[in-house]
């Protein structure tokens, strides 16, 4: 079966190392889109960091963002779906990561473009540091309205978030997912994005029915496509359920080792090697079949 949607994770996936788009990678995916295939945005990233790059793309497939919590279109603004962490398992996150010497921060505002807020950086949180100026740098001169510092996150929490994250050496967040893990016992999504080569890693803390994969089924839904009609590419855990979802998940090459080492997914070449452009144009443009595994190629 044709593949007729295609689903791109961006740091790791579509963006190379130096956080851009190959020529390669555009010219890929503008012969798909001219080929009626749609593309589609999956990302652990927020909204409103997202959306430039589906702007400048010209997509107008919805943006799958927040690792799936929300769901909405970059040019109109409007909110396909959303699903929020109640407001008191938020502030149980904030109260435990604060307990193990963790500064939170929560994405909020799913009606508009999104709004980071924080209310403390501790002075050795270097990674959270970068990760705030990062996102001033991506949003450009909408930084003023996107990220806000209040003096308090307990107060501030009265309503229902989208997502409570956290940011730090790999290490670090991995001894806090655990931590998470055991004592907020399954009222929340924990899910960890690694990042060896920087020593870098975020922890997203969801909704539990938020996910990439569930992102992605709904988009698919609205389009009237079944899974077999869906390709998706990705590179690290938060991309599980999406590749495990759609009737062709791909790996790319710099993914971890573990996730390869499965051997469930097809594999292509590394995010600095245009990967996301392999795997186009040997899933989509030549019209391979889909569900077979091609021995030469996923042992490249």
């Amino acid at each position: 079966m044709a593949i007729r949607l295609i689903a791109l994770d961006l740091d790791g996936t579509l963006l190379d190392s130096r956080g851009r788009v190959s020529e390669r990678n555009r010219a890929a995916i503008d012969e798909a889109r001219a080929r009626g295939v749609g593309v589609a945005l999956v990302t652990g990233r927020r909204f409103r960091d997202a959306r430039p790059l589906a702007l400048e793309l010209g997509l107008d497939v919805p943006v799958i963002a927040h690792n799936g919590a929300l769901t909405k279109h970059a040019e109109s603004l409007e909110t396909v779906a959303a699903v929020l962490m109640p407001v008191g398992a938020a502030r149980a996150v904030v109260r435990v990561g604060r307990g193990h010497g963790a500064d939170a921060l929560v994405s909020d505002d799913h009606v508009g473009a999104g709004l980071l807020v924080y209310d403390h950086i501790s002075p050795g949180n270097t990674a959270l540091a970068r990760y705030v100026e990062w996102s001033r740098r991506v949003v450009g001169e909408d930084a003023a309205a996107a990220i806000r510092r209040v003096e308090s996150l307990d107060a501030y929490l009265d309503h229902d978030p989208l997502h409570v994250a956290f940011s730090g050496g790999c290490a670090a967040m991995e001894r806090l997912s655990e931590v998470m893990r055991k004592e907020l016992d399954g009222s929340v999504r924990l899910l960890l994005t690694l990042y060896p080569k920087m020593d870098f890693a975020l922890l997203d803390v969801l909704h539990p029915e938020a996910s990439k994969g569930a992102g992605l089924a709904a988009v698919a839904a609205e389009a009237a496509l079944t899974r077999e009609e869906v390709m998706a590419v990705g590179d690290n855990f938060n991309d599980l359920e999406m590749l495990e979802w759609a009737g062709t998940g791909v790996l790319m090459g710099n993914a971890d080792p573990a996730l390869h080492a499965a051997g469930r997914f097809h594999s292509t070449a590394a995010n600095d090697d245009a990967g996301v452009a392999d795997a186009i144009e040997r899933y989509v443009l030549r019209n391979d079949e889909c569900g077979m595994m091609n021995d030469e190629y996923d042992a490249a």
